[in-house]
């Protein structure tokens, strides 16, 4: 990506039943991808092998890590750690900033 400045806002749009991923940058050591989720719309549980840190940009969503359930929204981070069990919804369309560390 060359340098600029970017409105993460506006980097990808919602789509109706549809969950929408672009991704920003990806590097050996991690990547950064924005997410636009339509209402109700997810991503069920999983783990990955890196810490994965991320940043609500618009809506609101719940995100549950090991079992326990938070409710985010615009302006607030949380990290589900690598190798530990998580899944979100969107409780309104929400767009949020994944940023994977892999080292």
């Amino acid at each position: 990506m060359l340098e600029k400045v970017l409105n993460v806002s506006n980097l990808v749009d919602y789509q109706e039943g549809s969950v929408v991923s672009r991704e920003l940058l990806k590097k050996s050591t991690g990547s950064v991808t924005i997410f636009a989720f339509d209402q109700g719309q997810g991503l069920s549980e999983h783990k990955a092998p890196f810490d994965a840190l991320m940043h609500i940009v618009d809506g609101s969503a719940k995100i549950k890590i090991s079992g326990k359930t938070y409710e985010v929204s615009r302006g607030e981070v949380i990290i589900a750690p690598a190798n530990e069990p998580h899944e979100l919804k969107a409780i309104e369309k929400f767009k949020m900033v994944l940023t994977m560390l892999k080292s």
